[in-house]
């Protein structure tokens, strides 16, 4: 699908506030809200909006220490990253997942309330599949998050 200077400037307004009102979201990229719903269902099924949600403050929910966690294995088969992958899914904890090329095989991002915290999901994690080595990272402070992607580089 290829995107426009509106399709753009509609995706921005969404990846704020999702529950921006139809007319707001129009009148904010000089459109009515007919031609500006289109817009975005068309996004939708394109699948350049995957979904909308809520994003939770993760200290007021008791999660808010981050640890990224550095994983080496000395398996690289289907089966075991399979395995592995089926595994991390189950740990509510950790929120993001990433196969990676260079020293580290796999990267993750875990919140929890605090260090003992961390040693449950650490513990769940190395009765799940053989893991080389484990390393963990605590974040001290957030400089900057956002969930927001940049949308000008889309064709």
């Amino acid at each position: 699908m290829k995107l426009d200077k509106i399709d753009r400037a509609l995706l921005r307004l969404l990846q704020v506030d999702a529950a921006m009102s139809l007319e707001a979201l129009a009148a904010a990229v000089h459109l009515t809200p007919t031609p500006a719903w289109r817009r975005i269902q068309k996004l939708e099924a394109a699948g350049v909006i995957q979904r909308r949600v809520v994003l939770c403050d993760a200290s007021r929910l008791g999660v808010g220490v981050t640890v990224f966690v550095a994983i080496k294995t000395a398996q690289h088969n289907a089966a075991w990253l399979e395995k592995f992958a089926v595994s991390v899914r189950d740990i509510e904890e950790v929120v993001e997942l990433y196969r990676m090329s260079g020293d580290v095989d796999y990267l993750m991002r875990v919140v929890v309330p605090d260090i003992a915290g961390y040693d449950a999901v650490y513990k769940r994690l190395i009765g799940l599949v053989e893991l080389s080595d484990v390393s963990s990272s605590f974040a001290m402070e957030r400089i900057k998050y956002t969930t927001a992607l940049p949308v000008d580089y889309a064709a």
